[in-house]
């Protein structure tokens, strides 16, 4: 927990290799008067604080120990005893007791950031009475972790101002705390919609929210994909077709269209040599090609603009795909199915 200033001094004359007479001469006062600063009998004059400070090289806030950290430990220690007050105590005296524990410790924001979230939320689940007089010692409390240098603590407390002022329907201030987040973090766009549809902007969180389920598609499908990869390494396959099962569903549920849906099976086919699923993915892929922006007209994306795909690039893309069926490197296992000659034109005319 939080050190004394006796400790303090203690710690850092070691840390200096000096011993207490040597400190005492340097501040003209009694060896006897740093022992019982040490031991915690009595208290330097604040005069000396300036001096001890420079003499020991640390800041006067760390001498008078409120740079002292807590631990994660004595952090989820006060935070449980916090709650549990809440639980047997009148609201304002935990409050209170809230408030002066945060004194103690005025730059644990950890601790500060903890503390506001539960005592915010306990005011309106219990219905306090005059609960709007806490808003601005609430809201003092999520600025102070703004300036954090801890970017997770500096997105939960701009996630705290974000809630409350939406709370209040008080959705410009709201929006400001935005900026606290990247623009790849997807919370951003969710919440950006979140003010769209409150301030009756339909079109625009249509669209927002679409762009967030179109991104998140790109996302999820390419963490399945890793963890394909993580099962065929480990020669898992039933986790490995559980997979490729999942990124199909995900691909149909989304509405990306089919030539997304099938083409996942083609790798795992052509791993087992499953001469069936080969063909059969192949055709599928060749024939939903001029689909392949299918999401393009589905519902779910209509707020949004896509180019539809040229018909020379669709025309590259049927010629690479051929290319690549015809490798026999790959697919040599196919070499006397009539239905791989016929599909990739090797053994037929050109």
């Amino acid at each position: 927990m939080k050190m004394q200033i006796g400790e303090i001094i203690r710690k850092y004359r070691k840390s200096k290799n000096m011993t207490q007479e040597e400190m005492a001469s340097r501040l003209g006062v009694t060896a006897p008067a740093v022992n019982k600063w040490e031991n915690g009998n009595s208290y330097p004059d604040v005069t000396l604080l300036a001096p001890i400070a420079r003499l020991l090289g640390i800041s006067t806030d760390t001498l008078l120990s409120f740079h002292e950290e807590l631990t994660d430990e004595e952090v989820k220690q006060i935070v449980y005893e916090v709650d549990a007050k809440l639980k047997n105590e009148p609201y304002e005296e935990v409050f209170q007791w809230a408030k002066e524990k945060l004194e103690q410790y005025p730059n644990c924001e950890a601790l500060i950031w903890q503390i506001a979230v539960i005592l915010d939320s306990q005011r309106m689940v219990r219905e306090i009475p005059d609960a709007e007089q806490y808003d601005e010692y609430f809201c003092s409390l999520y600025v102070r972790v703004l300036d954090s240098e801890d970017e997770t603590l500096r997105n939960r407390a701009a996630d705290s101002l974000f809630g409350f002022y939406m709370r209040k329907k008080q959705y410009d201030k709201a929006e400001q705390y935005l900026e606290y987040f990247s623009l790849q973090n997807p919370e951003r766009k969710r919440k950006q919609a979140e003010i769209y549809s409150e301030t009756n902007r339909t079109r625009e969180a249509y669209q927002a929210y679409e762009e967030l389920l179109f991104e998140e598609y790109q996302m999820v499908s390419g963490a399945l994909h890793g963890m394909y990869m993580l099962a065929m390494r480990d020669n898992d396959m039933d986790k490995a077709h559980m997979l490729v099962k999942k990124q199909e569903e995900i691909a149909g549920c989304l509405e990306m269209g089919k030539y997304h849906a099938v083409s996942t099976r083609l790798e795992l086919a052509t791993v087992e040599k499953d001469t069936e699923t080969v063909i059969a993915t192949m055709q599928d892929m060749l024939s939903s090609l001029e689909q392949i922006c299918g999401f393009c007209h589905s519902p779910l994306y209509e707020h949004m603009k896509f180019r539809e795909p040229r018909e020379e690039f669709l025309e590259e893309l049927r010629n690479n795909l051929l290319d690549c069926f015809r490798d026999e490197e790959t697919y040599g296992f196919l070499k006397h199915d009539k239905r791989w000659q016929e599909l990739t034109h090797i053994g037929c005319s050109r």
